[in-house]
This record gives C-alpha cells, structure tokens and sequence, in this order.
C-alpha cells in the first residue's frame, strides 16, 4: 500500500491489496465499484456496506470493524474500537475545537500529563498532528479507528460539550400534569431560551443510558463538580463530569420532568417518568432525590417494558426449579417469600410471578413503596406513610376489597409480617419480600419479627433466595482479556447481561418439625439440604458447568 504521507485512502488502491491477500475475489471488488457510496463516506465504509463474505476465513464477514482492524495491521496502527464509557468525556472535549476535529475527520479519545491519544481513519494524514502537538504542549499518540464511530461520537460528544459549557442554572418551572411522557431527540416546546442546553443535556444522558442498557442513573453532586454514572451489568461506570451549577439544573430539570417538588431539596422525594426514544418504545424511570451536603443526589432506575413481559427462562429459572416455582404459584393459599440484597433481581422475578398469575379470573391487589413498574393488569397501591397508608394498613385495605392475590412489596416490620400471616390463613395468596442472605434465613427473620412459630409452619408455602450473576459474552466467551483488541459486545470486560442464581426452599414434614423456640439457622439449613435444597452456590456450579458464567462471577456474588 502507498505510504506518502498527508493523503487520504484510495478505493482502489484498497481493494488491490484486499485481491492480493484473497480477502477478495474480483466480481467482489466489481460489485464494490459498481455500487458506489456517497463521496463523504470512507472508502473502508464503501466496502462494509456490500457485507463481503471474507474469502481467507469462510463463513465470517468483511464488516467495519473488521477491515479497520486489517488496515491498522497494515500500517501498523494500534486499533481501538471505541468504547464510550471508557472516554473521559468532560477532558477530552476540551483538546481540540469541533470544527477541528471535523476538518480532519479525528476524536481525541485519552489524555494525561504528557500526550493526548487521538483516533483517526486516515493513517497518511499527519498534517494535523504538529499543529495540535504544539497548541497543546504534548507529545500526540496515533490510533486507528472506525470511520463511523469517529463521526457519530464526536458529533454526540462536541454538541454535549457544547451545552455543558452553555448551561446557566435554569428558572424553576411550575409542576407539570400527574405524569408527563419525555419525549426522547425532541426538544421540549416549553424549554426556554435559558434552559435549552439542560434540555438537551437531561435529553442525551437518558437516551445514552438506554443505549448503553444501564438499569440505573446515578447524578451525583458534589463540592466543585457532579458526577454522572451509570449501572450496567451490576457494575457503575463514570461517565461525566459536569460543572456544580449544571448538576444541580439536571436535577432540578428531571424532579421537574417527575412531577416532584422542585422546592423543596431538605427531604428525599420520589417521582416516576415515561419516556419515548425516537423509534417510539417506552421506557419508564423510577426518580429517587437525597438530600447532601452539596445538593440533591438522584437516582433514576430505568424499566424497559419488556421486561414485564420476560418469561422465566430469560429471568433464568429452568427445569426442576422452574416446575417447582410454578407449583408454588399453583397454590390457593399461603405465603411466599423472596429474598436476596438489594439489586438481586426480585423485582424481575416477582412480576414475573404476578403477570402469570393475573388472569381475567383473578383480582391481583399489590401494595408497593414505590409502585415499581406499572402495570394495567394489576390492581396496584402506592405507600404512604404522609396519609398513615403504611404495609399494613394497606393490607388492611385490600383485604377488604375481595383478593384473591396479594402482594406486599416489602416485609419491614412486626405489623406487616401479622396481617400478611392473617391474610394467608384466610384464603389468600401473599407473595412478599425480605432482605435475608438465604432462603432458610427467611424463617429466622419471621421469627425476629414476631411471627408465632405455628403460623410459620401454617402458612409459609415456599421461600425462594436469588442473586444476578454476569453473564459470559457470546462473542468472546469471557476471554476478552486475552485479545489485543476489545470484545464489541462486552467492551472486553468477558460479560454480557445477567442471569439469576437461584435457591428454593419449600419446607418439607422435617423442615417445619425444626421451627420452634430454639431453631438454629445452621440445623435447618442441615435440614433443609437432606430435603433436598440446591443453594446459590450450588445453582451457581450449574450454571459454570452450562458455560453461562465463571466462578470468579459466582464467588463475587455469593461470598
């Protein structure tokens, strides 16, 4: 291949060397020439776009990705594929103005002390190097890297500079309707002058997020700076860091979005939000604000509708578990527990439960704090505790109100756990949550709170424990580290997505002989495994055996 520098690819002389190698055959390089791209498309984009069969590799494509690794080899470039959440987004956007980088068609993608490492498709274009080498006082690294994600990144990347650097602490707006639907890549008609920047800010972060299938968003003020991040597979990643002013404006803009009082920053608050990406799905957000020393922290965790409708193989239940759950949720009558920490997929389990058994021949009644998800064929009530509307209270209401099913979102104290007990031996079926470390844990804890030892043994039908484990990436198989180039899919962390590890216990004649006075936590444990109890660890060995995780995974999650 040519190596003058300060010129730009050539289609030609690219498609040569691919014959050369045999990655193509010559009807491919004609049907490349005879199907021409637009002029500002590269010419490595011209010949993803025909998705070539790789002709030294059956079976596998010349997609971009591809062809860029191919061409850093050949002119010995590393190649980066660009991983977003591994950009200082806040530092880079100050190395280099907009209009620069678009001219030379470069993203600086790192920066330190010493040298700013920059990403370029066209590795004969030096000229811009010296230029920006001696503006910045640092030495420049060059990398390779895709055509598009240039753009497309440094288009999203200089725009949200652009409004960060813009943003003024907006006015307070008045409370909206009681739910307002945000409509995403739409600039809100009633957004003033003042704050359109926070409009586009709050509008990118939401779509990023979901883009990036994080479950939660963390806005984090602090004394000279806030900090964005996002959860994704269990893990938070930092993304931004914004001015102190412009943080709290986000904040003030979302609560605003949520319906909450914009006011008032003494006491925690929530709010819930809808929001509309541009292909049209729905996602909904759950808003939590917490008052510190340096403004209100924010929350949102994010529901992708679907997720209601997940079946339980997705959630991870299977086989002999999955047939025993479904018995328990045959069941008339009783009590049944989930339990794990905070973030242990209940939430997905438990609706996943209820969305089975709400059918048109059942009333479904659920008293949560907050409503989760929302959900039309549930009969859904949201605690408040400002009104005296508590847990049990609240069961109270409901049972008034002809169930047939119950569910309590949490089990927190001595009150709650009584009427949930009544409500079971009354004909009903309750369906609630505890924070335990195990399944058998779960019988300790009802006795903490003050639940007669017979009624456990009368009601309690089933306790299931459960954790989210990472799962292995189907492209790399969780050997990610091993390649010179990040995995696309799991940006070389080896993991994508979650799946559950689960433990149930349904109390057989010796289980329920053990609850009394003097139960110890060790001895039903003992009992509960003769009776045939697979534990987390247990379910997490399977899982390892079937290639779905490692053990590094479950021994993080079930230490």
């Amino acid at each position: 291949m040519h190596t003058a520098n300060n010129h730009d690819l050539d289609l030609n002389r690219l498609l040569d060397t691919l014959l050369a190698e045999q990655r193509l055959q010559p009807n491919d390089a004609l049907q490349v020439l005879e199907n021409p791209a637009p002029a500002a498309d590269h010419p490595l984009e011209t010949i993803a776009r025909l998705a070539l069969e790789d002709r030294q590799h059956p079976g596998q494509r010349l997609d971009l990705d591809t062809l860029c690794q191919w061409l850093a080899d050949k002119v010995e470039q590393p190649f980066l594929r660009i991983d977003p959440l591994q950009l200082d987004l806040s530092r880079i956007s100050a190395v280099m103005s907009r209009a620069f980088a678009n001219r030379h068609g470069i993203l600086a993608v790192a920066v330190d002390d010493h040298s700013v490492t920059v990403a370029s498709a066209q590795p004969y274009q030096r000229e811009w190097e010296a230029d920006l080498a001696r503006s910045l006082g640092k030495s420049i690294q060059r990398v390779l890297a895709s055509p598009l994600q240039i753009r497309q990144l440094g288009q999203t990347l200089f725009r949200l500079a652009h409004s960060v650097q813009g943003a003024g602490l907006q006015q307070d707006p008045g409370l909206g309707e009681l739910e307002q639907l945000l409509e995403l890549g739409r600039r809100q008609a009633e957004a003033s002058a003042d704050d359109a920047h926070i409009v586009h800010i709050v509008d990118w972060l939401l779509q990023y997020a979901i883009e990036q299938r994080a479950s939660d968003i963390h806005l984090e003020p602090r004394r000279e700076q806030g900090q964005l991040r996002y959860r994704i597979d269990g893990l938070l990643h930092t993304v931004y860091a914004f001015p102190a002013s412009v943080t709290l404006a986000l904040v003030s803009r979302i609560k605003h979005l949520g319906r909450m009082d914009v006011a008032e920053k003494r006491r925690p608050q929530d709010g819930r939000l809808k929001s509309r990406l541009p292909a049209g799905a729905e996602v909904e957000l759950r808003l939590s604000t917490l008052p510190t020393p340096f403004g209100e922290k924010l929350v949102l965790r994010l529901f992708d509708p679907e997720q209601l409708h997940e079946n339980f193989d997705h959630l991870g239940l299977e086989d002999e578990l999955l047939r025993q759950w479904e018995g328990l949720l045959s069941q008339r009558q009783g009590i049944i527990l989930l339990t794990g920490p905070t973030g242990s997929g209940k939430t997905s389990t438990l609706y996943a439960s209820l969305k089975r058994l709400a059918t048109p021949q059942v009333n479904l009644c659920t008293i949560e704090d907050p409503i989760e998800r929302l959900e039309p064929a549930f009969n859904q009530l949201q605690v408040q505790p400002g009104l005296d509307l508590g847990f049990a209270n609240g069961v109270r209401a409901l049972l008034r109100q002809d169930p047939d099913i119950i569910m309590i979102g949490e089990i927190r104290d001595r009150e709650t756990a009584q009427v949930a007990v009544q409500a079971a031996l009354t004909g009903h079926l309750v369906l609630s949550t505890l924070h335990t470390n195990d399944a058998c844990g779960a019988i300790t804890r009802l006795q903490e709170l003050g639940v007669a030892d017979y009624l456990i043994k009368a009601t309690l039908i089933g306790v299931m424990a459960q954790r989210l484990v990472r799962t292995l990436c189907v492209d790399c198989q969780g050997t990610a580290g091993l390649h010179s180039t990040p995995c696309r899919l799991c940006r070389g962390t080896g993991y994508h997505g979650r799946t559950g590890l689960f433990e149930l216990l349904v109390p057989g004649a010796g289980l329920r002989a053990s609850i009394g006075p003097d139960t110890d936590l060790a001895s039903l444990r003992q009992q509960a495994v003769r009776e045939g109890l697979h534990d987390l660890r247990r379910s997490g060995e399977d899982k390892i055996a079937r290639g779905l995780t490692s053990l590094s995974e479950v021994l993080r999650v079930c230490s």
